[in-house]
């Protein structure tokens, strides 16, 4: 049973997701940091 469930939750899909996944939220907070100079450019 618990071999099922693990191989139905880690597939190669659901991993190649989490990674994405995590990456975004990682690329989100790191960039929230900083300030977006690129809006103030135009004024």
């Amino acid at each position: 049973m618990l071999k099922l469930l693990r191989k139905l939750l880690f597939s190669r899909e659901n991993c190649l997701a989490l990674i994405v996944c995590l990456i975004l939220i990682l690329l989100t907070i790191f960039s929230a940091d900083t300030t977006p100079s690129w809006i103030y450019q135009g004024f």
